[in-house]
């Protein structure tokens, strides 16, 4: 007789409904059976494994618990929401994460009912969850609203602001954090664990507010000094001080690997909770995996790998990456300059300032997440004379815009903004494309704005940058690898608005603004073949622009095309502008200004985005051919 083969447990669950009819001592098997699935998919689409493993039990104890979706769980930052993914409906697309076409590799409205709120940058999740809770109450529902957020992510004083504004409304809310790096307190066992079921429970709850309306009769001053005195003493022994003081009941730590310890907790605060609660869990980034346990990034992003080695595969560096090249000349020009310093929130290994850390410690400033603050800090940097770098990725500086403003700007205080991930940014879509960094930063009076069109012209607006000191400057470059151009042993200064022309002709000029260099010289090729003479401009700089050079080739050639990574109201719109006020257009100038499209781009291969945009040589040319009214050869053919 043949032995019987049980069907693994996670091929009987579909959706959580699925989860919830399993007897909760099955429950660490389909733990781990999620947790091989995870590694086995991530290893053939790259993407974000770490923080995914480290949640395998908290996502299985929450499904379990809680009434999803009725029950509102909301993902912070959302790279630990594959597990997630993988139980609510979407296993059979697992290994399309991060494809065209394919699952988003974040929480998603569109994607799935499941997902209540759409994550992207960092610490969003507890104001989220709170117009939830709030929007819950107004209605008269009674289902629970959760939001999972990272003990990184708590570095955002948005996070703060959320919980202060949830402890003044005593909303039934329930935030766990999930310290993952042991940065706030380690679980402490069987005792901890005990303890985190009899603080969440009622009898301990019911306690704590008799003990409130008590301490009522004697006048509101003595409900605070007992209340407090008791929550201090609380406090010293779980860590919960701070949250409390911000009107969260305080559960744990307890160990966010144990379903035995997480499932009563989550049952007690879903059935006796009234107000916010938090819930610390602490967990291990990388868990159960050995080669993501072991890596110094606990595999946080990754390209495709093997699974029995861990060994990642490499692309082809047949060029130096952009943020090296970014990184390196600045370490370059800090030896030079005493006075240049470095800032990053949170992305030190991203931004390339690790090297930079590396070579310069005390001059390198990791802030966490906190963009807003890294921009004043910078700015308070420049009032003493220094030299500050503040290198924020596109999409992120956005969260500081304000700071851009008021604090910067309006001061001409000469903080320099290195702006990597500029462009479309491939599998990490729309939430991560920097598309919008020129048409603000431009639109700012007297900042000046720069493009590298490849890596030698990084390495020349580094050094442009470290020297000028007449107000706020930037410069953008993209994720990947360079051109291959040679580098020069240290960059040039720039002359501040003045642009460069690599190619003349008579008929065509073709203007770029970044790293669309090299197919605008491919487009000019193409159509010299064609019998269309082109010029081929490095504009260098959206503000202040080279008005000299943009008025002579407005006044030689037919059709004026710019070409740039970026959304509408960037180096075009400026262009525009200019052409406008100084009568140029009024001559029969055709011009076309190649843009990001205006719309929130799906992720992708950039080679793919890129056509589809027109922004690649092929689109060039028939912008050309369109503004003459012509067919392209390929079009006739």
């Amino acid at each position: 007789m043949k032995p019987s083969i049980e069907t693994p447990l996670l091929d009987r669950v579909s959706i959580p409904s699925d989860l919830r009819a399993l007897k909760e001592s099955e429950l660490p098997q389909l733990a781990s059976e999620l947790r091989a699935e995870l590694v086995d998919a991530v290893s053939e689409t790259g993407g974000h494994l770490g923080a995914g493993l480290g949640v395998i039990e908290l996502t299985v104890a929450l499904h379990y618990v809680f009434d999803t979706p009725d029950d509102r769980v909301i993902w912070d930052v959302g790279h630990q929401a594959y597990p997630h993914k993988i139980l609510t409906g979407r296993r059979d697309r697992i290994r399309t994460l991060r494809q065209e076409g394919g699952l988003s590799g974040f929480t998603r409205r569109a994607e799935s009912e499941y997902d209540p709120f759409g994550a992207a940058h960092s610490s969003t999740s507890i104001s989220a969850g709170l117009g939830m809770a709030v929007a819950r109450d107004l209605k008269g529902g009674r289902n629970n609203v959760i939001a999972v957020i990272g003990d990184g992510a708590m570095s955002a004083g948005m996070a703060y602001e959320a919980m202060n504004n949830a402890g003044a409304l005593d909303a039934r809310l329930i935030v766990i954090l999930n310290d993952n790096d042991m940065s706030i307190a380690p679980p402490t066992g069987a005792m901890s664990a005990y303890l985190a079921r009899l603080g969440s429970g009622r009898a301990y709850l019911g306690l704590r507010d008799i003990g409130k309306k008590l301490t009522s009769y004697l006048g509101k001053r003595a409900e605070r000094a007992v209340t407090r005195a008791v929550e201090h003493a609380r406090g010293y022994v779980t860590g919960g001080t701070l949250f409390e003081e911000l009107g969260f009941y305080h559960i744990g730590p307890i160990d966010g690997h144990n379903l035995e310890h997480l499932i009563p907790v989550l049952k007690n605060v879903r059935d006796n909770g009234d107000g916010p609660v938090l819930i610390h869990i602490v967990t291990k980034k990388g868990k159960g995996y050995a080669p993501a346990e072991e890596a110094s990034d606990k595999y946080h992003g990754v390209n495709k790998f093997d699974v029995i080695t861990g060994a990642q595969a490499k692309a082809p560096a047949n060029a130096p990456a952009y943020t090296r090249v970014f990184a390196e000349s600045l370490v370059q020009e800090a030896r030079e300059d005493d006075k240049i310093v470095a800032i990053t929130a949170a992305m030190p290994s991203g931004t390339g300032l690790d090297l930079f850390g590396e070579a310069f410690p005390s001059r390198t400033f990791d802030v966490g997440i906190a963009e807003q603050h890294a921009v004043t800090f910078a700015a308070g940097l420049a009032t003493e004379g220094l030299k500050p770098f503040c290198a924020i990725y596109s999409t992120f500086l956005q969260r500081a815009y304000d700071q851009v403003v008021h604090d910067v700007a309006i001061q001409r205080l000469p903080v320099r903004f290195p702006i990597d991930r500029a462009g479309f940014v491939g599998a990490d879509g729309p939430t991560h494309c920097g598309a919008f960094d020129t048409s603000y930063l431009a639109s700012l009076p007297g900042f000046v704005v720069m493009a590298a069109a490849d890596e030698a012209e990084l390495r020349h607006m580094v050094r442009t940058a470290a020297a000028y000191d007449q107000g706020p400057i930037s410069f953008r470059y993209p994720r990947g690898n360079g051109v291959g151009v040679d580098l020069p042993a240290r960059g040039e200064i720039l002359e501040i608005g003045k642009g460069r022309v690599l190619r003349e002709g008579s008929k065509v000029a073709i203007v770029s603004f970044g790293t669309r260099l090299a197919e605008s010289l491919l487009a000019a090729e193409e159509l010299g073949a064609a019998g269309l003479s082109a010029t081929v401009v490095d504009a260098r700089f959206a503000k202040p622009l080279d008005e000299d050079l943009l008025r002579r080739v407005a006044r030689a050639h037919e059709v004026l095309i710019t070409v740039e990574e970026g959304s509408i109201g960037g180096f075009g719109s400026q262009v525009l502008h200019f052409l406008a006020r100084e009568g140029l257009l009024d001559h029969g100038l055709k011009v076309r200004s190649l843009i990001l499209p205006d719309e929130f781009t799906e992720h992708a291969k950039p080679e793919k985005m890129y056509v589809d945009a027109g922004l690649d040589a092929g689109g060039i040319v028939r912008t050309v051919f369109a503004a003459l009214g012509q067919q392209t050869r390929a079009a006739r053919a």
